[in-house]
């Protein structure tokens, strides 16, 4: 995939890198994925943007193990931020690229693991129309909000030896989520850590699932 590199977009300290298909043809439309990454990958300044790719879907890219017939948008969240903090500037970034870029705008989804997890749930929550589908990895939220999501596609993914972000937090999100009318998926992969995007986006359809849904 080819991949474009940008240091801020507009008003907002947020850096990020749009990867688009090999055979990208401007005039046609895509689907796209939203990706946020972990806590882990947070950085300040065109120096640190290459952080944002460091592990999950940027790298895998980025070592030529994934080609995703997409869109695919990575912004970097500053340091000592969290996603949660960034949901309107990221909501504006990703209609600007989406826009830029020739985006399918049924099919615009999002994903992100450990705090990008979080953010996704938050993301959704907060924009329950504007996205196709989510893919949260080892998140949470707040379970309370989750009747915006009535009819939202939903993968979930956790691992059940997970010390850094407990599975109780996926499955309150999942619980409530399901009870509220969403479309869940659920998977729990046996004896994985906090990594559980390494089993979720390698071994998985969810990639091809995330690109499927429209809405």
């Amino acid at each position: 995939m080819k991949s474009v590199f940008f240091q801020k977009e507009n008003d907002c300290d947020i850096g990020y890198v749009v990867f688009l298909p090999e055979n990208y043809e401007k005039g046609k439309k895509y689907p796209m994925i939203l990706v946020l990454h972990g806590a882990g990958e947070r950085g300040n300044g065109k120096d640190e943007l290459k952080n944002a790719l460091s592990i999950g879907i940027g790298r895998y890219i980025s070592d030529g193990k994934l080609d995703i017939e997409a869109i695919v948008l990575c912004p970097q969240c500053p340091k000592e931020r969290v996603w949660n903090q960034f949901v309107f500037d990221i909501k504006r970034l990703t209609d600007k690229v989406a826009n830029e870029y020739g985006a399918d705008e049924k099919r615009i989804s999002v994903t992100g693991m450990s705090m990008g997890g979080f953010g996704t749930w938050e993301m959704g929550l907060t924009f329950p129309d504007s996205f196709s589908a989510l893919a949260p990895i080892c998140g949470g939220g707040m379970a309370w909000r989750t009747g915006a999501l009535k009819g939202k596609p939903i993968w979930a993914f956790h691992g059940d030896a997970d010390t850094v972000v407990d599975i109780s937090n996926s499955y309150e999100m999942v619980k409530k989520s399901k009870e509220a009318g969403a479309e869940i998926k659920y998977t729990v992969f046996e004896g994985v850590a906090h990594n559980a995007w390494d089993p979720a986006y390698l071994t998985t359809d969810v990639i091809n699932w995330l690109i499927r849904k429209e809405r």
